[in-house]
């Protein structure tokens, strides 16, 4: 058996799956973002850092998986001088727009849009505000270290911090530069099959849910909605859409991930209960008895700014249409068409850009309300396939975790064990108001920036 660890933004949570791909074991542990300021989305990194490690077994195979994009400075003696900043902090927002007028070149060369989210921009944030370290990393590479005393960084999670050239593997000296970082000061590059000792190094978690719900094959495509969303697609070789709407991130030789990932997923809902003082499934039910289009009500859901497909960092959320017949029911039904909305702009994207999606695999918390998965499903227009029993992103390391100890021999061949066991079709009256009203919702966005 190979216990898969996907470290979350908010829960990690460790499975065990045996060779066949049935899962025989699940744990999982919270903790917590922090907003100190506006704009700044952080956590404490020993907090997440017991929190993984306790889940991990003592003996036995284990593979990484995590998300993308944090950043932490540590002293001479590897300890903490800074928060853990995660992918929602948008602190560095004047310093990404910067990068994009002045370096548009690196998201070429990296795969990594010029955002906020951004390692890079982070790190250019912190020079600017007088902030040292000894040495940077993530979150992934703090659990390494702490299982095997190796500063190790895998090059799935070197090709989301916008410092890892694509083409070489190695750290892009333009963008060391203009970060202000020198390569002994970040951790060494390996595969993401790399072992030490039982653990698999592994990779981010995005890459790895298209390996964990089977979406490795032209076409199929792979969309999921925990705290934020992605839709993502595998190709044999990397590529940059010319209009700077994707990103391109590795897994394994001939095979990388390009799509995008929006910020605003279920912590949408989340705000909602808040908001409404009132459990997510009342909510669920209040919004299921409103039509598609929630009779002309429109939710640009940013909440956390917004990433893809248009990578600006000034936008935010509000309704529009607002009107004395909507009721509870229709601002939650509109919150989830919104975050649905902006899925399908990023899969217009990558048609846009040549790539043909036939088949969607998804997963996520999400999947646990029918509703809002026939809302994705009608929203882009697509079949969206379930694998039941599955952990997304733990189950694509315990996968990728078989292929570097020798139990399975390809991605090809791991990706063969996943089998969809439900199915949800688009409908196509409610399909068609959301084509229908999304020219409306994209005009919203740029009027809000």
């Amino acid at each position: 058996m190979v216990v898969g660890v996907d470290i979350g933004t908010t829960t990690v949570k460790a499975a065990g799956f045996d060779p066949g791909g049935a899962m025989h074991s699940r744990v999982e542990a919270r903790y917590e973002l922090h907003e100190p300021q506006p704009g700044w989305v952080e956590q404490d990194p020993l907090a997440v850092l017991d929190a993984v490690v306790g889940l991990v077994p003592k003996t036995g195979p284990v593979a990484l998986s995590s998300a993308m994009h944090s950043l932490v400075g540590l002293d001479a003696r590897d300890r903490p001088v800074t928060a853990l900043i995660t992918w929602g902090d948008t602190r560095a927002s004047a310093q990404a727009e910067r990068l994009r007028a002045d370096h548009p070149e690196l998201h070429a060369r990296t795969g990594t849009p010029l955002h906020p989210m951004s390692p890079l921009a982070k790190l250019c944030w912190l020079r600017e505000n007088g902030v040292q370290a000894h040495r940077w990393a993530g979150v992934k590479e703090l659990v390494v270290h702490r299982l095997t005393g190796e500063w190790a960084m895998d090059h799935s999670t070197a090709s989301g911090t916008g410092l890892m050239d694509l083409a070489t593997l190695d750290w892009d000296p333009e963008a060391l530069a203009v970060a202000g970082v020198t390569p002994d000061q970040l951790p060494r590059l390996v595969p993401v099959t790399e072992r030490f000792g039982e653990l698999v190094v592994g990779a981010g978690d995005g890459p790895l849910a298209n390996l964990g719900v089977g979406a490795v094959e032209p076409g199929v495509a792979a969309c999921s909605i925990g705290t934020s969303g992605a839709l993502r697609l595998m190709v044999s070789e990397p590529a940059i859409d010319p209009a700077g709407r994707s990103f391109c991130y590795a897994l394994t030789p001939g095979h990388w991930v390009v799509g995008g990932a929006i910020n605003n997923g279920g912590v949408v809902l989340d705000w909602l209960s808040r908001t409404f003082a009132a459990p997510v499934e009342t909510l669920l039910k209040e919004a299921g008895r409103v039509p598609a289009g929630s009779d002309g009500l429109v939710m640009l859901p940013y909440l956390l700014s917004e990433r893809a497909p248009h990578w600006s960092t000034g936008v935010h959320g509000a309704y529009v249409g607002l009107a004395r017949r909507h009721g509870r029911g229709h601002l939650v039904r509109a919150g989830l068409e919104g975050v649905c909305q902006q899925l399908a702009l990023v899969l217009a994207s990558l048609v846009e850009a040549g790539y043909e999606v036939g088949e969607i695999r998804a997963t996520g918390g999400f999947s646990r309300s029918a509703l809002w998965k026939q809302i994705l499903a009608d929203a882009l227009g697509i079949p969206l396939g379930f694998t039941r029993g599955r952990e997304g992103s733990a189950f694509g390391a315990a996968l990728l975790g078989m292929q570097a100890l020798g139990i399975v021999d390809s991605i090809e061949r791991a990706a063969g064990l996943i089998e969809v066991s439900e199915t949800v079709e688009p409908a196509p009256e409610a399909a068609a108001v959301y084509v229908e009203q999304r020219p409306r919702f994209e005009d919203l966005y740029r009027r809000l920036t």
